[in-house]
């Protein structure tokens, strides 16, 4: 229970590297992947993590293995937290921007597209502010995936 069958340092490599490419494959999958889930969103989800738990363990079954894999995930976790606070192009980078889907009563249905935003959750944004598309000034896909609607004074 409590001997690792790797060394502490292939821990360490092993969840910096599931880590890093789990972010990079998430960041381009878009915004809506990270927004709001849909049923199908959270099954990828959890396949994700089920896929990659023998990837960052090895195999391994020992208590010190997966603190050391979960405090290596933190800690990285806590790092990216720390330099995307401290920097605009590194926020950017990973963050992502808004992205404008519609102006003036009219939405953008390429951008929308491209975006791969279904056009019933911009109705569905537009409902829930309380904004037919004639009073739409802006809508956006915020970097982290919700619709925001602004209205016409």
């Amino acid at each position: 229970m409590f001997d690792m069958g790797l060394p502490w340092w292939e821990f360490v490599a092993r969840g910096a590297m599931i880590y890093i490419v789990l972010l990079v494959m998430v960041r381009v999958a878009g915004k809506r992947t990270i927004g709001q889930f849909t049923p199908f969103d959270l099954l990828v989800v959890m396949l994700l993590s089920e896929s990659v738990s023998n990837a960052l363990s090895g195999g391994d079954e020992s208590v010190p293995g997966g603190l050391l894999v979960a405090a290596t995930l933190v800690t990285l976790n806590v790092a990216i937290a720390f330099a995307t606070s401290r920097s605009r192009k590194v926020a950017k980078l990973l963050d992502g921007s808004p992205v404008l889907l519609g102006r003036d009563g009219k939405i953008f249905s390429d951008v929308v597209k491209q975006c791969r935003v279904a056009e019933g959750d911009v109705q569905q944004a537009l409902r829930e502010e309380d904004c037919e598309l004639e009073e739409m000034k802006c809508a956006f896909l915020e970097a982290d995936g919700k619709i925001t609607i602004l209205k016409r004074k």
